[in-house]
């Protein structure tokens, strides 16, 4: 009785030590993903890059003071832009989508504007 119990410890305490070397393990060497972390050359990703890049958007836009920017909604994810709200003019709604892809570091725009009705819906 006590060889199985003492038998069934060690296959325990075996499964328990192999199953956290298997999860701390990663699919690269610590160095590599050190050393890509580190790198300028790597691209900036992450909330913080989508937010600075959503800001320059709303920036650019900003300096034409023709185009009321408070009724356009700018959502900014790896350089990919979507723009989505309302414009009073029609020719605005290209424009602001060229004014968007002219921002350094927006590789795509999606322009989901559309002209605003006025208050009689006519």
């Amino acid at each position: 009785m006590k060889r199985i119990h003492a038998f069934s410890v060690a296959v325990a305490a075996l499964c328990a030590v192999t199953c956290f070397d298997v999860w701390s393990q990663t699919s690269e060497p610590a160095s590599a993903s050190a050393m890509a972390a580190s790198s300028p050359a790597a691209p900036v990703t992450g909330r913080k890059a989508n937010r600075a890049l959503r800001r320059q958007v709303y920036g650019a836009i900003a300096k034409h003071k023709e185009i009321n920017a408070g009724n356009i909604s700018v959502v900014a994810k790896d350089g990919a832009v979507k723009l989505t709200g309302t414009v009073t003019d029609a020719s605005q709604v290209d424009k602001v989508g060229d004014i968007t892809k002219g921002v350094p570091g927006v590789t795509s725009v999606i322009n989901g504007l559309t002209v605003e009705k006025p208050l009689g819906g006519m």
